[in-house]
């Protein structure tokens, strides 16, 4: 073998090892993904808690790959941040309510306090409903709705606040 060949695989070998850190994340700077156990209730409450302190890279962690539109962490992320910014979007506060688990399916409501510049300026409470999925076996966020007044009842059993 010539000294260049042996260079060259020397070469290729350090940047293999690169990589496997990259890719495994061991590098540092990326989010931790969710722990495996989490219950569709944590999920929700995780994912709140993320955007609230607007931490959009660990937020992803909790949503589906299709809620993510197949996206790179970066680029949500950057997507999300830039959407947040131009609405001016603040979450006070929000509470999780149990969910209704069927088989890889689940829902979970919540009441969540917020403002932003174009749907809710006068910071109303948002009664909302997360359908959750399984996904690489953990829980995840496939959709979210702003659930209406016929709807509410099902996952609110006493009046919310503001009787909204």
């Amino acid at each position: 073998m010539t000294d260049c060949r042996r260079r060259r695989q020397g070469f290729q070998s350090v940047v293999c090892g690169l990589l496997s850190v990259v890719v495994l994340g061991v590098g540092g700077g990326q989010a931790q993904s969710p722990a495996p156990a989490l219950t569709p209730e944590e999920t929700v409450t995780r994912y709140l808690d993320a955007l609230k302190a607007g931490n959009l890279p660990a937020a992803y962690d909790y949503m589906t790959v299709a809620m993510v539109q197949h996206k790179s962490r970066d680029d949500w992320a950057k997507e999300q941040q830039w959407s947040l910014q131009m609405s001016d979007v603040k979450i006070f506060e929000f509470h999780v309510y149990p969910g209704k688990v069927e088989g890889d399916k689940a829902r979970v409501p919540d009441i969540l306090s917020s403002q932003d510049n174009f749907l809710n300026q006068l910071v109303l409470p948002e009664l909302e409903l997360y359908t959750l999925i399984r996904e690489g076996g953990r829980w995840k966020i496939d959709q979210q709705q702003l659930l209406e007044r016929s709807e509410q009842g099902k996952w609110f059993p006493t009046p919310p606040p503001d009787g909204k």
